[in-house]
């Protein structure tokens, strides 16, 4: 609905292009002694290389369990790369090894999340209605934390409702009133703040771009001179694989690293086999010609979820959509690049998530 709000009224015109992340989670059960109450990770850098931006977490909840995950930047060049396999190599990394073994994996999770921050934000409202949250961008990608402000602007077009009612305004059109509040709020200072962290680490790279990053953060208290935009989107990014190394995943080992399928079971995904398939394809012909001599598809390895397979061979090959595997990420809608694919609301069904 927010694709087809953005398109309708024109919510963009005035902002940067908005950029994304795939955020790989899961949940552990881990014994007693491994707990280390309100231990929290962040970090970056191995498995991604190159240019691909991301970083990893890990901290722990109640009942000694574990959540740990990665996120992968959307903007990566090579079509080789997997950010599922990525997240099952990272758990093998000492650092994070430590805290899972004994343990046992619960659930499993993926979703895409707007990371553009600040400069790509939308104009927020339009005629009945608002963009909040993360449909509008409101994600401070420097701290990965946007449920704070999601619902603070979500109390924000409360209040410009409530106001528009109270002037007599029963269809809701005149909302121009929250930009105003949405300005005067401590969301759009937190997220003004860190405005130049997405756009650094796009133009200038892990090491320039968060030395820019910090400077600002601790010299100029998040009021740098200095105005970068990343107008580029990031699904263009996306080179020929014959110019890109291609990548050999270890086989998961099914104590640490486990393949997408008992992934998928985890995540509690279920949908009507014989419900109509909610990811359409404008183009049924793109992914077995342009997409996969330019690209080989890589729709089989960003999605999370073994969604997109190419079966057969040679002249026999066929693209597969396993919609019942959706975990509703959206990764594909963003990631494609020709763009190709647009997830669309199912009939019914979907991950249900138990304390992720």
């Amino acid at each position: 609905m927010g694709k087809t709000l953005y398109a309708r009224f024109g919510l963009d015109a005035l902002a940067d292009t908005q950029h994304y992340g795939i955020g790989v989670k899961e949940l552990w059960d881990i014994p007693s002694p491994q707990h280390v109450e309100g231990l929290v990770i962040h970090g970056t850098g191995w498995p991604l290389s190159g240019d691909t931006g991301g970083g990893f977490f890990l901290y722990y909840l109640e009942n000694h369990q574990i959540a740990v995950g990665l996120v992968v930047d959307l903007n990566y060049s090579n079509p080789w790369i997997s950010p599922y396999d990525d997240f099952q190599r990272l758990k093998h990394h000492p650092l994070i090894a430590q805290y899972l073994q004994g343990g046992k994996r619960v659930t499993y999770g993926a979703r895409a999340l707007a990371k553009g921050g600040f400069n790509a934000l939308p104009t927020m409202h339009f005629p009945g209605g608002f963009l909040v949250g993360c449909n509008a961008g409101m994600l401070n990608s420097a701290k990965l934390k946007g449920v704070h402000t999601g619902m603070k602007s979500g109390m924000l077009a409360a209040e410009e409702i409530a106001a528009a009612l109270g002037q007599g305004n029963q269809g809701g059109r005149d909302l121009s009133g929250f930009a105003e509040r949405f300005r005067a709020s401590w969301v759009y200072d937190e997220l003004r703040s860190s405005r130049t962290f997405a756009p650094a680490l796009h133009k200038l790279g892990l090491l320039l771009g968060g030395a820019l990053f910090s400077l600002e953060q601790t010299v100029f208290r998040g009021r740098i001179p200095v105005a970068l935009h990343d107008k580029t989107p990031g699904y263009t990014r996306l080179c020929l694989a014959r110019k890109c190394e291609p990548i050999a995943y270890p086989r998961p080992d099914r104590v640490l690293s486990f393949d997408k399928p008992s992934s998928v079971f985890l995540s509690n995904t279920n949908h009507e086999e014989d419900q109509s398939c909610h990811l359409h394809l404008a183009d049924p012909s793109l992914p077995l010609g342009r997409n996969l001599s330019e690209y080989v598809e890589p729709a089989q390895r960003y999605c999370p979820a073994g969604v997109y397979e190419i079966v057969g061979e040679d002249s026999a090959q066929c693209f597969q959509i396993n919609a019942a595997n959706c975990v509703h990420c959206k990764t594909c809608d963003i990631k494609d690049p020709a763009q190709n694919i647009t997830w669309v609301a199912p009939e019914g069904g979907g991950p249900n998530y138990p304390n992720m």
